[in-house]
């Protein structure tokens, strides 16, 4: 069973601007920049990424757990739960 999920469209969004902000590190490589300020720049990246991380395992408990009842029962949701969150 497919699940709609709401937040789905901001992850992406999250992650669009991340993978445009990488592009823009690279042009900094290329360009010789400090590497304090591509290191600076590297940060906002991961922390971009994390938090679309976050997002979507928040996501997925608000949305797979809370429904378990109606997918593969609780068993399956718990089994998702334990494997998604060693990624928290």
């Amino acid at each position: 069973m497919a699940h709609v999920h709401t937040s789905h469209a901001a992850i992406i969004k999250r992650l669009n601007r991340a993978a445009g902000h990488m592009r823009s590190i690279v042009g900094m490589i290329e360009d010789q920049r400090t590497c304090v300020e591509v290191a600076q720049q590297l940060q906002a990246v991961e922390n971009a990424i994390a938090s679309a991380k976050r997002a979507l395992i928040n996501d997925h408990i608000d949305h797979c757990l809370v429904h378990a009842e109606e997918g593969q029962g609780p068993e399956h949701a718990i089994a998702e739960f334990r494997a998604i969150s060693k990624y928290w």
